[in-house]
């Protein structure tokens, strides 16, 4: 293989608030050999996801933070052009923890999960396999799982226009239920709706967003898809009905937010409406991908499930899109091109 140059982020200090180019410093570095039981990645795609800035930062998460001065964490698709490893063929198309560059050493010392080889040749587009049929629709399957939504039930997802969100709504409204998204602006609101399909959409940016949800759920709540937490998630709460299900996704509104978290004030409605809460993680149910992805898959061939994808040209550009995810301005699926396309 002919030497290249390896353009990578290196995590040079815990970011307050927005993501600053202090932070994480764009860099380029040589591309070196390689070891018996070593493969070499070159990235084509980059997955910006919410989790990103929970493991810049020093939180207790289900990962540990990644170290200072280490390759910036990210989950990536890409192409093996080099291997001395039999489980990673060269020329086969993989998806895992790539990080934000453009090469990476698959060691299976230096590994935090084993990379996927994709299938050959590819059911759809390379990038999908970070969105509707990677990690994001698997994480939304699992979530409608654990809620459990049956016909007539109301199910409450927030961050609905976002690449989770966005699926699981769907997804509920294919079992029957009535499905209330919450999403920031009027333009999203509509999306959501208009598109998605849900029944209606709350636009947390509006005086009377507390209001709107409580008129879009006469109800109550029978499930709530848990993506922001914060004062949003606090008013779900008060609105459960007995025997609720949260299946706890994310808690979006704290990842920006190092100082002072927003504290839950009515948490004692999980035992007076005898709540089930459920946090879960992706990565817990990699048994179940193969499984999950057919039936999204089968969905998307059938056109019962629709998607959106973002996907901006640039690893320089990673560092910028990822304060997008939090400011509000992006929409479905984030994914940066990070080398040549398939």
């Amino acid at each position: 293989m002919k030497k290249s140059v390896n353009r990578l982020y290196r995590l040079r200090s815990r970011p307050r608030g927005q993501i600053r180019d202090r932070d994480l410093e764009w860099l380029e570095e040589p591309v070196g050999g390689l070891d018996e039981g070593q493969a070499l990645i070159r990235t084509h795609y980059l997955s910006l996801d919410p989790t990103s800035r929970v493991w810049m930062s020093s939180t207790r998460g289900y990962m540990p933070p990644v170290e200072l001065n280490a390759v910036m964490r990210g989950v990536g698709v890409g192409q093996v052009v080099e291997s001395r490893r039999d489980d990673l063929p060269t020329g086969s198309f993989v998806q895992g923890f790539t990080g934000w560059q453009d090469y990476c050493v698959a060691d299976d010392t230096t590994l935090e999960a084993p990379f996927t080889v994709l299938p050959d040749p590819l059911p759809a587009p390379l990038h999908t396999f970070l969105g509707v049929l990677g990690h994001t629709g698997i994480t939304a399957y699992l979530g409608v799982e654990i809620g459990d939504p049956e016909p007539g039930e109301t199910f409450v997802v927030s961050a609905a226009a976002g690449a989770v969100g966005s699926i699981a709504g769907q997804l509920a409204k294919q079992r029957g239920a009535r499905v209330v998204g919450i999403a920031g602006g009027a333009e999203k609101c509509r999306y959501v709706v208009d598109t998605l399909g849900f029944d209606a959409c709350v636009d947390r940016h509006a005086d009377d967003w507390r209001e709107q949800l409580d008129k879009a759920t006469p109800l109550g709540i029978d499930v709530d898809f848990e993506n922001v937490g914060g004062k949003i998630m606090d008013h779900i709460l008060g609105r459960l009905n007995v025997g609720a299900r949260i299946p706890l996704c994310g808690m979006i509104a704290d990842y920006n937010n190092d100082d002072e978290k927003e504290g839950l004030l009515n948490l004692d409605q999980l035992l007076m409406q005898r709540v089930q809460l459920t946090g879960f993680i992706v990565s817990d149910h990699v048994d179940r991908f193969g499984e999950v992805i057919g039936r999204i898959a089968g969905a998307l061939e059938e056109g019962t499930l629709r998607y959106e994808e973002t996907v901006i040209a640039g690893l320089e550009n990673a560092r910028e899109a990822l304060n997008t995810v939090f400011s509000g301005e992006s929409r479905g699926k984030l994914v940066i091109k990070v080398g040549a396309s398939e």
